[in-house]
């Protein structure tokens, strides 16, 4: 599962020792509507099907029936008249979780509601601060903060 080269042998507690692979997933919405118990990872290149489902069962305890990977062709770019870039492929996994398990995506930034409060407290801050720095016709461009 892993590509890491393991240190020789110490003497100690082998209790104490904790491999973990040179793999990495990346939780992302989904590009498309999925079950509820269907989960969309981009993985690192180097991964296969058994390594994603050994990664989430043994580190994470996940039960995973089954996992789909395909490979997303990175984007090309042409700058008019300069040159061409091309972004990163990568690795999509369609991971299947058991039927009772289901996955709803975190709600990162919470409830609307408290969003809506904290916009408007933004907007009233920025016009206070643009009266406070508003340049003054009658004294010829001195800003207010100057009182003579």
């Amino acid at each position: 599962m892993s590509t890491r080269i393991y240190p020789a042998f110490k003497s100690g507690n082998p209790k104490l020792r904790v491999f973990l692979p040179d793999f990495w997933m990346k939780l992302v919405k989904p590009s498309h509507t999925l079950l509820p118990n269907q989960v969309q990872f981009v993985v690192s290149s180097q991964m296969t099907k058994l390594d994603v489902k050994q990664y989430l069962e043994k580190i994470y305890n996940l039960p995973v029936i089954h996992v789909s990977t395909y490979n997303r062709m990175g984007k090309t770019k042409t700058a008019p008249n300069r040159y061409v870039t091309k972004e990163q492929d990568e690795k999509i996994a369609f991971v299947t979780l058991e039927k009772d398990q289901k996955f709803t995506f975190p709600e990162i930034y919470g409830n609307n509601d408290i969003l809506k409060e904290q916009d408007k407290a933004m907007k009233q801050t920025k016009e206070m601060y643009a009266q406070k720095t508003k340049v003054n016709i009658s004294k010829q461009g001195v800003p207010t903060w100057f009182s003579h």
